[in-house]
């Protein structure tokens, strides 16, 4: 279902406009490559009901936040965005967040965490990106 739109908006301009609901369903959506009410309100933790669901998509969709789709007696929900669009909108929202704006900060979290050791692929992978940078 996962959908790359040509005419994708800003996400920053989205993305900056989302209640901590809004945000949860969006993020939902990227996961699912978009979902019907019954597949967000199943991927989101702590949901309000089915309506209340129902109720922040279509606000969403006005708020050209998100868009839908007609398929028979339901509609599907999709993000606006690609999703690697959003991914960077959110690692540059973390960063400044958590990390006072340093890069270097949080790659050297993320390059410190036992859980996501690197392979000698991944390492010179990075190697060449940081080369590139230094050019």
């Amino acid at each position: 279902m996962s959908e790359e739109n040509s005419n994708d908006i800003n996400s920053k301009d989205v993305e900056t406009h989302l209640t901590k609901r809004e945000r949860q369903i969006l993020d939902a959506l990227y996961q699912l490559d978009g979902g019907s009410v019954q597949q967000v309100l199943d991927a989101i933790d702590n949901p309000p009901s089915y309506s209340s669901v129902r109720a922040l998509l279509n606000r969403m969709v006005e708020k050209n936040q998100i868009k839908s789709k007609r398929d028979g007696n339901r509609y599907l929900y999709f993000p606006l965005n690609n999703k690697k669009a959003a991914g960077l909108s959110a690692m540059k929202r973390l960063v400044e967040t958590f990390f006072a704006g340093s890069t270097t900060d949080a790659v050297k979290a993320l390059l410190g965490n036992d859980k996501n050791k690197l392979t000698n692929e991944e390492l010179k992978t990075l190697e060449k990106e940081i080369d590139k940078l230094k050019e």
